[in-house]
């Protein structure tokens, strides 16, 4: 692969890496508690803890979104820096090398253990790997029915590339629409429509593709999840360097949070169930989740752009280490979940045994991945030079 070539050298948004750090570590702590919720998920502890589920929600509308959307600003300064085609190199690398190892390495053990639990598959991992892992098909049907091989919670990065691919070809046709749209853009959402605007936009789309089009990750029919994350990441590629817009973010972003905290009381009243249930609540019920969306999102970016710019030794590691965490983290959750199966132990021992397990294998993973050149890739770390991890300061408008 060809060095991309640099063109320009920007400051950086410490802000928006706290952002990125932080959403990627609620991560962690959300798949935990998928173990003991109601949802579905790949294996499930013996406990359940209903109070959790209300605190999930809290985070769930936004955090995915959010991840995207900032991914869409980190996009933008890096076609500031590279050529159009060095970057989709580039950017190719860094998101495909680590799913298709994360495909091939990562994701298989938790694939199997999610069928030794719910059909008590009697053979062991290898025999699994080869005769049903690599099978390229629908697998263990009619349940739990996987198809295999699967990208399991590395779906963010498929679908972070296909979007980057797309708005490169757009680039590629029409290489101007980037500074045209955001300029309009960020006219558009000034004052009120700031906050109005693309909440009425995420409301729609849980309103009228969500019912249709329920989520699966699995790229091909997602349209509600790629209408949701496709906004965000244009959202955030367009603004990026709107100076003004992230000026206003900041200044709205009490409004945002008492506006939100109000949407997330008339949703979780609706989901819950205590009004008797009909189709116009429903419909109230997915407005109202959409808009805390964008208005959970407008007060995270605030109140981080407002408060968290100090720079430092911890946020320059954690911007490096933030990915391959990512990478391994559901696999040490679903495996040590799996050992702790049977032991006796209480949740208020198994949960924090999970966590420090989980938290202590992506500290190991990525101390020994980053000092192995060969392994850098693997885990979307650059290889050669290390320049300072982070995502660039905005310019002004």
């Amino acid at each position: 692969m060809s060095t991309p070539q640099q063109l320009s050298t920007s400051e950086r948004r410490i802000d928006l890496d706290w952002v990125r750090i932080g959403a990627f570590g609620l991560l962690i702590f959300y798949h935990v508690g998928m173990l003991y919720v109601s949802w579905g998920f790949h294996i499930k502890s013996v406990y359940r803890l209903t109070w959790l589920e209300p605190l999930m929600l809290v985070l769930n509308p936004w955090r995915l979104s959010l991840l995207f959307l900032v991914s869409g600003v980190a996009t933008r300064f890096m076609l500031g820096k590279y050529r159009l085609g060095s970057f989709v190199g580039a950017r190719s690398a860094r998101l495909l090398i680590p799913l298709i190892f994360g495909m091939l390495v990562i994701v298989p053990p938790q694939s199997y253990l999610q069928i030794v639990e719910s059909l008590g598959y009697p053979a062991g991992f290898v025999d699994f790997y080869v005769h049903h892992y690599l099978a390229f098909g629908a697998q263990f049907c009619p349940n739990p029915c996987i198809v295999q091989p699967t990208w399991n919670h590395l779906w963010f990065v498929v679908y972070l590339w296909v979007y980057t691919i797309a708005l490169a070809g757009v680039l590629w046709l029409w290489p101007a629409v980037t500074d045209e749209l955001g300029a309009q853009l960020a006219v558009l959402l000034t004052g009120p429509g700031f906050l109005i605007l693309p909440s009425l936009l995420f409301a729609a789309w849980r309103l009228f593709l969500f019912p249709a089009f329920p989520s699966t990750h699995a790229l091909f029919g997602d349209w509600y999840n790629h209408a949701d994350y496709a906004t965000a990441f244009l959202i955030g590629f367009l603004l990026a360097k709107q100076g003004s817009v992230w000026s206003e973010i900041e200044r709205q972003r009490w409004a945002a949070l008492a506006v939100a905290a109000a949407c997330f009381i008339i949703f979780i009243l609706l989901f819950a169930g205590l009004l008797a249930p009909s189709p116009l609540l429903k419909r109230c019920a997915s407005i109202a989740y959409g808009c805390y969306q964008w208005l959970a999102m407008v007060a995270v970016l605030g109140f981080a752009r407002r408060h968290f710019t100090a720079d430092g030794p911890v946020r320059r590691y954690l911007t490096d280490a933030i990915f391959p965490y990512y990478i391994v983290h559901q696999t040490a959750i679903i495996v040590i979940a799996h050992g702790l199966r049977g032991s006796g132990f209480s949740v208020e021992v198994e949960a924090p045994i999970v966590i420090l397990g989980t938290a202590l294998t992506c500290v190991v993973t990525y101390e020994i991945v980053r000092r192995i050149a060969w392994l850098r890739p693997l885990f979307g770390l650059r290889t050669g030079s290390r320049r300072p991890a982070g995502i660039p300061q905005q310019q002004p408008a």
